[in-house]
């Protein structure tokens, strides 16, 4: 641990001018393709990702069992999304892994009461890598959700953190910090009801800290909350104004 670089100045600023608290900056639009039923785009910093949904459609008789919805999750890194060229960008051990991981935080937001014997699919592919390539796809899948219509017991979220080697909390880690500092965890949570759905750790943190770094991730979380749903009212809003609706009254 002693190797750690610090990732905080002594003005107390991340390597990319951030404070400790603050996330990097997000852009996020809704309805990026016409072909499937759902879809999204989701810049956070420079970790760039699109995520399309299929669906509700009816599950094949081979994996259908009584009356469970069937979540399909894919994931994926383009070859060109990292500075070394990726040979496989689908079926190595992490992308079966994010795809696992995706499908146990979504799996715990979507009704799936209201969809017996179905199948949605939800496909993720990085565009460019630097740093919470799980967090961004899991925000921007929730995003294509939304934008197909599936019913979500409430948005699933997830986010970053670590602690610099002064022991101060950093949220939304990039690459730099990933491969710089100490353990990160990761949070898939649904915020409104304070439930964490999924939870990752790349190192131990000591018990004492352990707290105040989930708390950090929570908030972190609640923050991209707040963020996304005023993309959806945005996407809406752009959506009525087209179809004209301000005049069905």
């Amino acid at each position: 641990m002693s190797g750690r670089l610090e990732l905080l100045s002594e003005q107390g600023l991340r390597l990319d001018g951030r404070r400790p608290h603050e996330l990097r900056h997000i852009k996020c639009k809704l309805g990026v393709f016409e072909q499937p039923d759902g879809s999204a785009y989701m810049e956070q910093g420079n970790t760039k990702v699109l995520a399309a949904v299929y669906g509700p459609h009816q599950a094949k008789a081979k994996k259908a069992e009584g009356n469970e919805l069937i979540i399909n999750c894919q994931y994926s890194q383009a070859t060109f999304s990292t500075s070394e060229r990726k040979n496989r960008p689908r079926g190595d051990r992490k992308s079966q892994e994010f795809k696992m991981y995706l499908q146990q935080a979504l799996s715990a937001a979507i009704k799936s009461e209201l969809y017996p014997r179905s199948q949605i699919d939800i496909y993720v592919e990085v565009l460019q890598a630097d740093g919470a390539n799980y967090a961004v796809s899991l925000n921007a899948a929730t995003l294509a959700l939304i934008d197909a219509g599936i019913c979500l017991n409430e948005f699933v979220v997830a986010c970053t953190a670590s602690l610099s080697k002064s022991n101060i909390p950093l949220t939304d880690i990039s690459h730099v910090e990933e491969v710089s500092g100490g353990p990160k965890l990761t949070i898939a949570a649904l915020p409104t009801a304070e439930k964490i759905a999924f939870m990752e750790m790349s190192e131990r943190f000591h018990i004492d800290q352990l707290e105040t770094v989930i708390e950090t991730a929570m908030a972190g979380c609640r923050e991209i909350r707040d963020i996304l749903e005023a993309a959806v009212k945005e996407h809406l809003i752009h959506i009525g104004s087209a179809a004209d609706w301000a005049r069905v009254c």
